[in-house]
């Protein structure tokens, strides 16, 4: 694959293998509205290039979808791992794992599956959302997105208005978890961009085995 892609100069620096940063005591938590609240780790995978260039090798999916009265492409390449299937690399099952043991209290369940995207560039991109996979939309749920590969922002911004737009630039191993309310009350994007940047892969780990 081509690309503008730049590989982490911490990474490059390290030269060692993919190794997880401890959550407890570095995770920083930002309240926002109704409930909702985003936990934030930049760097929490280190040596995450290996992974990343292990994940794009894997068997992507081109969809397309009904828009209205067309069906178009997905802007986007996809990937579902259930719980029954083995993650493609090691490194991410252990944060599957270590996620998982951090966040028992909260969750009440252990995180199952992880939902992969990947963004060739900056025409690829996701429509404001919110993650009600499997959930009633009056049920809390939890989704925490690993970032490996060429940063993108990934803007947040509340249902109803009233509140800027917050944007977290994700990438080379960077981690972010919505909770709360989050899914239900707040919507996020990952918006096209006329720059030119890399490709990222982007793995979401949620607690419910649903494609």
């Amino acid at each position: 694959m081509t690309s503008n892609y730049q590989p982490s100069m911490l990474d490059l620096a390290a030269g060692s293998a993919p190794a997880l940063e401890p959550l407890a005591g570095r995770i920083v938590r930002h309240q926002l509205t109704v409930g909702a609240w985003v936990d934030v780790l930049p760097g929490w995978m280190q040596g995450s290039d290996e992974v990343f260039e292990t994940l794009l090798g894997i068997d992507w999916r081109a969809d397309r979808r009904q828009m209205y009265d067309n069906v178009v492409d997905v802007p986007r390449l996809l990937r579902w791992f259930g719980g029954d299937e083995q993650l493609p690399h090691p490194a991410l099952t252990r944060a599957k794992a270590m996620l998982s043991a951090h966040y028992a209290e909260e969750l009440g369940e252990e995180f199952v599956t992880a939902g992969m995207c990947l963004y060739r560039d900056g025409r690829d991109s996701v429509a404001w959302h919110g993650d009600t996979l499997g959930r009633s939309a009056r049920h809390d749920t939890m989704v925490a997105i690993l970032s490996l590969g060429a940063p993108r922002q990934l803007s947040l911004r509340p249902r109803a208005g009233g509140h800027d737009t917050l944007r977290f630039p994700l990438g080379h191993g960077d981690l972010i978890v919505m909770g709360g309310s989050c899914q239900r009350t707040w919507e996020h994007a990952i918006l096209k961009t006329a720059k030119p940047v890399g490709p990222r892969v982007s793995i979401q780990f949620r607690p419910i085995n649903v494609a």
